[in-house]
């Protein structure tokens, strides 16, 4: 994993939050809380890179859409695709730009446009890009009607994006609804920690004092396993959503922080302010 300076600056400022907070905070209700206050500025910096990441890879798909068009054009016109691809390599296609740069770079030094192609696939890391890619890259090399394939990849990308993008919008409730139901479960988690067993201890006393057999209750040893349970929830309803929402696992790693992070602060502050 790649590390660069804003994950170590993170990392470092994390060190100092846990660092202080055993230091000078050992045994207090906020204790935890600055745990977890730890953990989101541990996290958060490698968690940005992934949504970054991830947004970075649909500009790339949805530029590809764009970079095809414009190849299926100047292939129509009678240009070679190779001339094709050095004519359109001073427009702006957004963050697929240096890669088409180099596309072009590697062609104008006399490597073959299928091996250059398939450099291009492996540099972007689509599997949208990589399927067209290699539609386009066996054309060539066929030597068939390359016009026609252009412009069936091309249809096929705008296709997948527009699918893409329904699948999204329809799915926007369902998200939405799965914030809330989480948000509705740590609500119950906490009601039962702080209410529930709180009632179950008292009713042990009760029982020691009118000689019923009624183990006591340790409601620290009951409740603390809550937070585990509903980070781990919080994780995997978060991948959950990212696949459902946009077709990716990777595409929950957001969700799937941002509903632990969640989970621990609504734990830990709890414990903090309201535990007794």
């Amino acid at each position: 994993m790649r590390i660069d300076k804003k994950q170590i600056i993170g990392i470092i400022a994390a060190l100092v939050v846990v660092a202080g907070d055993l230091i000078f905070f050992r045994g207090e209700k906020i204790f935890f809380f600055l745990i977890g206050i730890g953990v989101v500025i541990f996290t958060l910096p490698f968690v940005v890179d992934a949504v970054l990441e991830a947004g970075k890879e649909r500009e790339n798909d949805e530029m590809f859409l764009e970079f095809s068009r414009n190849l299926v054009e100047s292939v129509k016109a009678g240009t070679p695709i190779s001339k094709s691809i050095l004519n359109v390599r001073g427009k702006y296609y957004g963050s697929l730009t240096p890669y088409i740069n180099k596309l072009a770079n590697q062609i104008s030094l006399g490597i073959p446009v299928k091996t250059a192609f398939e450099n291009f696939s492996r540099d972007t890391g689509s599997p949208t890009i990589s399927r067209a890619i290699k539609l386009i890259s066996e054309a060539e090399q066929a030597g068939g009607s390359i016009d026609s394939i252009l412009e069936s990849v091309a249809e096929s990308t705008a296709e997948i994006e527009k699918l893409r993008k329904e699948r999204k919008s329809a799915i926007y409730s369902l998200v939405v609804q799965g914030y809330i139901i989480f948000l509705v479960f740590i609500v119950i988690m906490l009601v039962m920690q702080y209410k529930i067993l709180t009632m179950t201890a008292g009713l042990s006393d009760i029982g020691s004092v009118e000689g019923i057999g009624i183990a006591a209750v340790n409601t620290k040893d009951l409740s603390s396993p809550f937070l585990f349970l509903i980070v781990v929830q919080g994780l995997f309803a978060g991948l959950t959503i990212g696949k459902l929402a946009e077709g990716s696992i990777k595409a929950g790693i957001k969700h799937s922080f941002i509903l632990a992070i969640l989970a621990i602060l609504a734990s830990t502050g709890a414990n903090a302010f309201l535990g007794g």
